[in-house]
């Protein structure tokens, strides 16, 4: 099944609501036939008792949408926590120069850089360096500890797309990598989040992306240097995964980083990625807006 966040199209005033998509439909998963959260961390939080309720969702007489008439925001608009791997594709360490790694390379992202699909992805003022890269997310599902690899598909509610957008000349200043990875709108996601009964093989999905319809990225999960599970694994011996985290499992090959000459993303520009049997996600590239307030507040 697919989840996302969602609100009408058209009129002021729009509320976002957790839907659920049956074919060209979106069921109304706050509708009082259901009863779900409106929020998607609301909504992973109940747990088993979310799962048993979204499995007769369906065939309820919950409010119907159609696709068309609403519009989807970030499936998890604000995360608990946005984590992401570095150096994850052999082929990636290569066009950048880099040597393969003994241990993980963890980071995170700011909650506040999520965007959804169609939401434009700025170029900050401070610098014009900034990259795409294209990845498998994954959504947690339970609160868990310590979790063994082979057990960690257990804790994942689904998967969604990913890109993790990068202004490297800040990233490549920082060891952290934190400052070059969390610009706002830098964490585009979606479209939505497919559940584990319908998702592939997590290590063996297409990942793909295109600037301007032109194909940059073309890699497979299953060239991974660390699995998926050996990410929770590795991530959840430190510290506990909330329900609602999100975490990026690393890029295969292609970035701007790598090409000479560099080709940054620029205003007007339009960025794609597809991940194979979890979806699309498009976001238009626009510099920063003047109207960001410069006195301190939000």
């Amino acid at each position: 099944m697919s989840l996302l966040d969602e609100s009408p199209r058209r009129g002021d005033g729009a509320v976002t609501r957790t839907g659920l998509v049956v074919g060209d439909e979106v069921v109304d998963l706050t509708d009082p036939a259901v009863g779900l959260p409106g929020d998607m961390v609301g909504l992973l939080s109940l747990e088993d008792a979310a799962t048993d309720a979204l499995l007769g969702a369906a065939s309820t007489g919950a409010r119907r949408l159609p696709m068309e008439r609403v519009r989807l925001a970030a499936p998890v608009p604000r995360p608990r926590s946005f984590l992401a791997i570095a150096r994850n594709y052999e082929a990636h360490l290569r066009e950048l120069g880099h040597e393969r790694p003994e241990y993980q390379t963890s980071f995170s992202k700011q909650s506040t850089c999520v965007i959804g699909p169609g939401e434009a992805i700025e170029v900050p003022r401070v610098s014009a360096t900034v990259d795409y890269e294209g990845e498998l997310g994954l959504v947690i599902g339970r609160r868990c500890r310590h979790v063994p690899a082979e057990a960690a598909l257990g804790v994942v509610a689904g998967a969604t797309v990913v890109n993790d957008v990068s202004v490297r000349e800040w990233q490549w200043r920082t060891p952290t990598m934190m400052m070059g990875k969390g610009f706002d709108t830098h964490g585009p996601t979606g479209p939505w989040v497919v559940t584990l009964d319908e998702a592939e093989d997590l290590q063996d999905l297409f990942v793909r992306t295109w600037v301007n319809g032109e194909l940059r990225q073309d890699g497979t999960t299953g060239d991974m240097l660390f699995t998926c599970g050996q990410m929770i694994e590795f991530l959840s011996a430190a510290f506990t995964l909330l329900p609602g985290t999100v975490i990026a499992t690393g890029t295969p090959a292609g970035v701007a980083a790598g090409e000479d000459p560099r080709r940054w993303l620029a205003a007007g520009d339009t960025v794609t990625v597809e991940v194979a049997g979890v979806g699309r996600l498009t976001n238009p590239v626009v510099d920063e807006p003047a109207r960001h307030r410069t006195d301190g507040e939000a």
